[in-house]
C-alpha cells in the first residue's frame, strides 16, 4: 500500500444445489442472469498520466525500435518511459551494483558503498546508498534533448540518446557490472568526478579510481585511451563500441589488475537480453529458477558474462560457486560469477492453507466465543468502509476469512452469508454493462492495464499497488469457486479472475495485453509498488505482505480451478518473494542491514535502501504492521523464524513503549506465530480492542486461538501439494492438508507422514486430529438473500455492524426509522422530544471547512448537529453512523466525527466517542464514513438518556481543502438505544 457498494440484485430462489460435497441453499448462491461483458474499453475515469500527453501516448518515450505490447510498469528502470518528475531524462535508476542516472550528454554511474543513516533507535529511521556520482558516460559534443527506451527485457533496459548528430545506447540492468555502450558521431567520452587516478593502462583498457571507486573501461582492440584532467576519451577506433565496469573494491593496484583482467575476458560479450523460467515440481516441493543471459560477441568469442548475485540468490545457488570478490549494496552483499550465460536457485514451497484448522476452538467454550463473534458479523461480513478497489478489497478479504472459518465450524448460516457477499460483490464489479463508471474495471490498450473504478492510492493514475488491491479480490474469488464453483466457471467471472492476475503479474509472455510480471522485479525477486518509480531513491516497496496476499491468493484460484499455469506462477511469486522478505524486510540473518541501522526490520524497501516508516504513520504499531497484514493462511512465510517473530514484536513494544495500542489484533496474530500462548494471553486480557479495518473478531480469535494449540511454523518439513502446512509444538508435530476438489487426495510430507485428506474437507493429523470443513457443512435455511440483502443497512448498529450499502445518496431511507436514528439537517439533528420519529427533512448540504493544521482528535471549527429532550433505554455498544462526504478532487482530505451523550440535558456530557478521521478520495462523488473507521477515542459511561441531549460534531481533522457532507436522508446517526 502506498500512503495508505454492493448494488448487485440477488435473483429469486431455485432448489438448492449441492456443489463440491456442500450443500448451500439457493438463497444464499442465487441463479444469475446472462452476465455482460467483464469489463469495459471505455475511459471511466483517470488514466496514468505524467509530461506531455502520456496518457493517450505512453510510447512517446520508446523509440521505434522498442519492443511491440504492453508498457512495462512499477520496475526500476520505470522514470526512463513513465516520465513524472523529470520530463526529459530519468530520476536515479538503482540496479546494483551499479546506480544510474541520465542526462542530456550522458549515463552516469555511481558505485556508491556507504550508507547514509538517518533516524533513532526507537523512531523513524532510514538507510540509503544515494546516488552520488563517480563518472558519466557519453559522446563528446553530446545533447539529447530527451532520453528515450530503445529496448529492455526482463531485468535489463537499453536508454538512448540522439541530438541529430551523435547518438548513445547503452545497455544496464539489475547485478550486471557492465555497462555496455554503443556510440556515433564522437569519441566516447568518460567524465569523472575529481581527477581520477589511473593504475593501469593496457592499450585498448583503462583502469582509474574516480571518487573512491575502481571502474575499468574496455574499448575494442586497436583503440587507446587518452586522459586529460577530469577526461577520459577514446576513438573507439572507429568501431564504436565499448564497456565499462565498475570492480569490486581491492586493496591494491595488482588486485585491481587483476580484476580487470579478469572482467576484460568477457567485456565484449556485450549482454543483449535477459530471461526469468521457473518450475515448480509438486511432488518435492522444489521451486526452480533459472536466469538466462543472452550475449553479443562485439570481438573474440565470449559467450558468458559476470553476473552479480542478490542474498536471495546466492543462498540458493544450485551447482556453482561464486567468486571471493563482493559488492556491499542496498540489498547486502552481492557475490559475483564469472563467464556465466545460466545460473539456477532452488528454494523449497513450504504450502498456504485455505485457513488453519478449527483445532483449539472447534469445542466448549471457546466454540461459543467463536461462534459469536461470526454471528455478529453475519449480517454483513465485508463490513466494508470504501467503494474503491482497495477498500472493497478489504472487504472482500474479510468476508473470505470468515467465510472459511464458519465452515471450517459448521456455521452454515453464517458461511452462506459470506459467500452470498462474495459474490454479489464480485459480480457487480466484473459486471458492465454499457454506461457503468462505478464498481467496475476498464481495460485501456494503450497502456496494458487493467484499471478498476473509483481507484484509489494511485492505481489508476500512477498503475500503483494493483498486485495489492487486486489480491483480495483473487482471494475472495478462490473462496468462492470452492462453494460455488458453477460460478468460477461462467464467463465472464472466471476470465475477469484471470484479468486481474495477468494485469498484476502476467504469467503468460505470449500474452501481449499485459506486461510479463508487471508488479514483479524478476531478478531483485519481489513486488514495486509504484508505476512510475519516479524518485530519487528509486521505485519502492511498502506492504510486502499485500504482495504475498496476491502471490497466495493466485495459488489458492489456480488449485481450486486446476489451472496449474496460474497455480504454479503463485507458487513461484510466493516462494521468491518470501525469501526476499526475510533478506530485505526482515534481514532474518542480520547481514544486509548497515551495521549502524539500529532497527531489525523496515517498514518500506527503496531501490537505494530501506526506511523504519511508512507513507501513512510513524506509530511502530503500524511500520511493523503495514508488512503484516492481511493475516491469512496464506501468509505462514511469516512465522518461518519464530525467534525472528518474538524479537520483532518486542522491539515494536520498545519503540512504541508499550504494548500496541493500535492495530492490536494484527499485532498479537503475528505475535501467535511466535509465541501463541502470550498473544491469546493479549487477546483474551483486551476483549475491547479496536479492529483492524480489513479483521474481524471471530478471524483473529480463531486465528490465534488455534496457534496457540498448534505450535510454531515448522519449515523442516513440507508435503507433496500445494495446500499444506506443519507445526510444531514441544517437539510434537501437527501435519495439515486442504483439499479444495471434488475427489479424495492422499498427502504426503517429506518425512514420510502420509495424510489422507476427503473431497472439500481439512484435515490435521500428528499432534492434533481434525478434520472440518464443507465436506461435514449441513444446508442453510437462510431467507431469501433477494429480500435479506448480504449488506444490509444496520436496524440493531453494534461495534461489529457494517457501512450500509447504500450505493447513492440516492437510495431512500425511511421516514420513520425502526431504530432510533437520527439525521443531520441543517442546524440540527432530525427527530424531537425524544420521539426520534421525524422525517429526515429536505436534502441539502454543508461545507466543513479546511482543516489550516492538524486536529485529529480535537474539534476545531466543527459542524454541530444537536437533539435534545430525548428519553432513550441503552442497550449495548457504540454508536453506527454513516455520513455522505465528497471532497471532490481534494487530496489529502480527513473528516472526523464525534458523538457526545448528554444523558439528562443538565449540560454535562456524561458518555463521548471520537471516531478515527476518513481520508476522502480525491474523486468527485459521495462516500460513505462510517462507524467501521473505528474508535479512536471513548470517554465516560453510557447510559440511559432521561430528557437527554445528543450532539453530533463533524470537521476537518487534516487537509487543506473544504469537504461537502451531505444533509437531509444523506447523513444520520443511529442510536445504541432501545
Amino acid at each position: 500500500m502506498t500512503p495508505q457498494g454492493i448494488r448487485a440484485g440477488l435473483a429469486g430462489a431455485t432448489a438448492a444445489l449441492v456443489l463440491t460435497g456442500v450443500a448451500l441453499t439457493a438463497a444464499m448462491l442465487p441463479a444469475q442472469a446472462a452476465p455482460t461483458a467483464g469489463y469495459t474499453t471505455d475511459r471511466v475515469g483517470p488514466l496514468p498520466s505524467g509530461c506531455g500527453d502520456l496518457s493517450t501516448r505512453p510510447r512517446q518515450f520508446l523509440t521505434a525500435r522498442a519492443p511491440a505490447g504492453a508498457l512495462p510498469t512499477n520496475d526500476w528502470w520505470s522514470s526512463l518511459v513513465f516520465k513524472r518528475t523529470e520530463c526529459a531524462y530519468s530520476e536515479p535508476l538503482h540496479a546494483h551494483p551499479i546506480s544510474f542516472d541520465t542526462y542530456r550528454d550522458g549515463l552516469g554511474l555511481s558505485g556508491n558503498d556507504t550508507p547514509a543513516i538517518s533516524g533513532t533507535a526507537t523512531g523513524v529511521g532510514e538507510f540509503h546508498y544515494p546516488y552520488v556520482q563517480d563518472i558519466r558516460v557519453g559522446v563528446a559534443g553530446l545533447a539529447a534533448p530527451v532520453v528515450a527506451v530503445d529496448d529492455w527485457s526482463d531485468w535489463t533496459v537499453t536508454p538512448y540518446w540522439s541530438d541529430g548528430s551523435r547518438t548513445l545506447r547503452a545497455t544496464i540492468g539489475k547485478g550486471l557490472p557492465f555497462a555496455y555502450f554503443q556510440a556515433s558521431g564522437g569519441d566516447a567520452v568518460i567524465t569523472t568526478t575529481g581527477t581520477p587516478t589511473v593504475w593501469l593502462r593496457d592499450g585498448a583498457t583503462i583502469g582509474f579510481t574516480a571518487n573512491g571507486h575502481d571502474y575499468v573501461g574496455y574499448a575494442p582492440t586497436g583503440a587507446s585511451w587518452t586522459v586529460t584532467g577530469t577526461t577520459v576519451t577514446s576513438g573507439l577506433a572507429g568501431r564504436g563500441y565499448f564497456s565499462v565496469a565498475l570492480l569490486p573494491r581491492s586493496t591494491d593496484n595488482a588486485g585491481r589488475t587483476a580484476l580487470a583482467q579478469q572482467f576484460g575476458r568477457y567485456a565484449h560479450a556485450h549482454v543483449t537480453g535477459t530471461r526469468l523460467d521457473y518450475q515448480y515440481a509438486p511432488s518435492t516441493g522444489a521451486v526452480s529458477t533459472t536466469y538466462s543471459f543472452t550475449t553479443r560477441a562485439r570481438e573474440g568469442d565470449a559467450t558468458g558474462t559476470m553476473v552479480g548475485l542478490y542474498p536471495h540468490q546466492w543462498k540458493h545457488l544450485a551447482g556453482a560457486t561464486p567468486l571471493a570478490p563482493t559488492y556491499r549494496t542496498a540489498r547486502g552483499t552481492m557475490k559475483l560469477l564469472a563467464g556465466v550465460s545460466t545460473f539456477r536457485t532452488t528454494m523449497t514451497f513450504h504450502g498456504v492453507l485455505p485457513e488453519l484448522p478449527a483445532v483449539g476452538d472447534g469445542t466448549g467454550a471457546d466454540l461459543a466465543t467463536l461462534t459469536r463473534y461470526l454471528s455478529a458479523d453475519r449480517a454483513n461480513p465485508q463490513a466494508r468502509v470504501g467503494e474503491d478497489t482497495y477498500w472493497t478489497g478489504k472487504g472482500l478479504g474479510r468476508a473470505a476469512r470468515i467465510a472459511e472459518i464458519a465452515d471450517l465450524v459448521n456455521d452454515n448460516e453464517t458461511r452462506d452469508r459470506a459467500v452470498a457477499a462474495i459474490k454479489a460483490t464480485l459480480t457487480d464489479w466484473f459486471t458492465a454493462p454499457p454506461g457503468k463508471t462505478r464498481q467496475v474495471f476498464s481495460y485501456n490498450g494503450d497502456w496494458g492495464a487493467l484499471i478498476g473504478y473509483p481507484a484509489s492510492y494511485g492505481s489508476d493514475s500512477e498503475l500503483n499497488d494493483h498486485s495489492f488491491h487486486y489480491g483480495y479480490f483473487i482471494t475472495a474469488a478462490a473462496t468462492l469457486a470452492r462453494f460455488d464453483p458453477a460460478w468460477a466457471r461462467t464467463a465472464p467471472y472466471a476470465d475477469m479472475v484471470d484479468m486481474l492476475i495477468r494485469d498484476a503479474n502476467n504469467y503468460d509472455r505470449t500474452d501481449a495485453r499485459f506486461p510479463f510480471l508487471r508488479d514483479f522485479d524478476i531478478y531483485e525477486g519481489h513486488d514495486w509498488a509504484s508505476g512510475h518509480g519516479s524518485f530519487g531513491a528509486g521505485n519502492n516497496q511498502e506492504s510486502s505482505s499485500e504482495g504475498m496476499n496476491f502471490a497466495a491468493a493466485t495459488i489458492l484460484w489456480g488449485q481450486a480451478t486446476g489451472n496449474t499455469a496460474i497455480r504454479d506462477a503463485g507458487v513461484f511469486l510466493y516462494t521468491t518473494q518470501a525469501a526476499t522478505i526475510d533478506e530485505y524486510w526482515f534481514d532474518v540473518d542480520g547481514d544486509n542491514f548497515p551495521a549502524a541501522f539500529a532497527h531489525s526490520g523496515v517498514g518500506m524497501v527503496w531501490g537505494d535502501g530501506g526506511a523504519y516508516s511508512t507513507w501513512f504513520s510513524a506509530e511502530p504499531e503500524m511500520i511493523i504492521g503495514i508488512n503484516r497484514l492481511p493475516i491469512t493462511a496464506g501468509h505462514l512465510y511469516l512465522g518461518r523464524h519464530p525467534g525472528y517473530v518474538r524479537s520483532a514484536y518486542a522491539e515494536m513494544v520498545r519503540n512504541n513503549g508499550g504494548e500496541p495500542s493500535v492495530w492490536q489484533d494484527l499485532l498479537w496474530s503475528y505475535q501467535a506465530l511466535g509465541d501463541g500462548a502470550a498473544a491469546l494471553a493479549n487477546l483474551r486480557a483486551n476483549p475491547g480492542y479496536t479492529t483492524e479495518e480489513g479483521e474481524s473478531r471471530g478471524h483473529t480469535f480463531h486465528w490465534i486461538r488455534n496457534l496457540a494449540a498448534l505450535g510454531t511454523v515448522d519449515t523442516a518439513v513440507h508435503a507433496d501439494h500445494p495446500l499444506a502446512a506443519v507445526f510444531t509444538e514441544g517437539g510434537a508435530r501437527t501435519y495439515v492438508a486442504a483439499n479444495t476438489g471434488d475427489r479424495a487426495i492422499t498427502v504426503t510430507f517429506s518425512d514420510g507422514r502420509v495424510v489422507n485428506v476427503p473431497a472439500g474437507r481439512t484435515v490435521a493429523a500428528g499432534a492434533h486430529s481434525w478434520s472440518g470443513g464443507n465436506g461435514s457443512a449441513q444446508p442453510s435455511t437462510d431467507p431469501d438473500p433477494s429480500t435479506t440483502p448480504s449488506s444490509p443497512t444496520p436496524s440493531s448498529p453494534t461495534p461489529s455492524n457494517p457501512t450500509p450499502s447504500n450505493p447513492t445518496p440516492s437510495s431512500p431511507t425511511p421516514s420513520t426509522p425502526a431504530s432510533p436514528t437520527l439525521y443531520l439537517v441543517s442546524g440540527a439533528l432530525a427527530g424531537a422530544a425524544g420521539q426520534l420519529s421525524g422525517a429526515a427533512g429536505a436534502r441539502g448540504t454543508a461545507t466543513v471547512a479546511a482543516a489550516a493544521g492538524n486536529h485529529d482528535g480535537t474539534p476545531a471549527g466543527a459542524l454541530v448537529y444537536r437533539a435534545t429532550g430525548v428519553d432513550l433505554t441503552y442497550r449495548s455498544g457504540t454508536t453506527a453512523f454513516d455520513l455522505f462526504l465528497d471532497a471532490g478532487t481534494a487530496v489529502g482530505n480527513g473528516v472526523q466525527v464525534r458523538i457526545s451523550y448528554d444523558l439528562t440535558g443538565d449540560g454535562t456530557v456524561e458518555r463521548s466517542e471520537t471516531y478515527r478521521y476518513f481520508a476522502t478520495d480525491p474523486l468527485p462523488g459521495y462516500e460513505h464514513y462510517t462507524q467501521a473507521a473505528g474508535l479512536l477515542s471513548a470517554t465516560g459511561t453510557a447510559g440511559d438518556l432521561r430528557h437527554g441531549t445528543v450532539t453530533v460534531e463533524v470537521w476537518s481533522a487534516i487537509g487543506s481543502q473544504s469537504t461537502t457532507l451531505g444533509l437531509g436522508d444523506q447523513s444520520r446517526v443511529e442510536l445504541p438505544y432501545e
